[in-house]
């Protein structure tokens, strides 16, 4: 039966076996590797994959689709929205971290990417189709129009690359927007910190990113009684990465 796309569940399925074939060779599926691929839909990767994987975790919320993936012996199938999903739990059933994998609903891909965050220790890499512009926002340098509170937050645990470019017209139905494949490796290291407080403080400089933080950051900044060295006479797109880890550990230690 011919599955109608669906769309209260941004439902866009890849259909260039060419594409499909470059985004597998990217992902680099090994035997025996844990893996998790969130919204498998028609399978047009989730079959690739398991033929490299023996095995297969698919993540789907809606129920026809889940249904036809439970016919395949290789897959074990999680009828669920990702934002509910425990990853630790996932990661707990196997002896080596997750690789996570996905055709992300543009919808609500940036919800996704800050759940993941909560479980980055048990991941070992992830890669994404989402939305280019988000890409873009995702990997963006400071002082760039792009560089915003989702480059800080995420380029604070992960090295991300755009691996690979997808047209709308791989796509049934095709979507107004480019797509692309996101490369997310989690820090070995990355700085310690209450990541609620990074959020915070992001948030709040990115709130009127047109006006110099001392407007915004400068107030949340003596309402916290922070006497530290930070400069406030610049944007908040201008700040690197490094610099609001640095102001997040600092007011986290008062």
């Amino acid at each position: 039966m011919k599955h109608i796309p669906r769309k209260r569940f941004g439902q866009h399925f890849l259909a260039d076996a060419g594409v499909v074939e470059a985004i597998v060779s990217v992902i680099g599926p090994a035997p025996g590797q844990s893996m998790v691929e969130i919204g498998p839909g028609l399978g047009a990767l989730t079959q690739p994959l398991v033929e490299r994987l023996g095995h297969l975790t698919v993540i789907e919320l809606d129920r026809d689709l889940a249904a036809r993936l439970r016919l395949h012996k290789q897959l074990s199938v999680i009828e669920a929205d990702v934002l509910n999903v425990d990853f630790a739990q996932l990661a707990g059933m196997g002896s080596s971290k997750l690789r996570v994998v996905g055709n992300l609903p543009y919808n609500i891909s940036t919800p996704i990417l800050f759940h993941l965050l909560d479980f980055v220790d048990v991941i070992e890499d992830q890669h994404f189709m989402l939305q280019k512009e988000v890409i873009d926002r995702m990997v963006a340098r400071p002082a760039s129009a792009e560089y915003g509170r989702l480059s800080v937050m995420l380029q604070w645990r992960y090295a991300m690359e755009d691996v690979l470019f997808v047209p709308p017209q791989s796509f049934r139905p095709p979507p107004r927007v480019d797509s692309a494949i996101v490369r997310m490796v989690p820090h070995a290291n990355p700085a310690a910190l209450d990541a609620g407080r990074l959020s915070e403080i992001v948030r709040v400089a990115f709130s009127q990113r047109r006006k110099l933080l001392r407007h915004t950051l400068g107030t949340w900044l003596q309402e916290k009684h922070y006497s530290g060295e930070f400069d406030i006479q610049r944007r908040a797109e201008e700040v690197p990465v490094a610099q609001y880890v640095a102001l997040a550990q600092a007011i986290g230690a008062l």
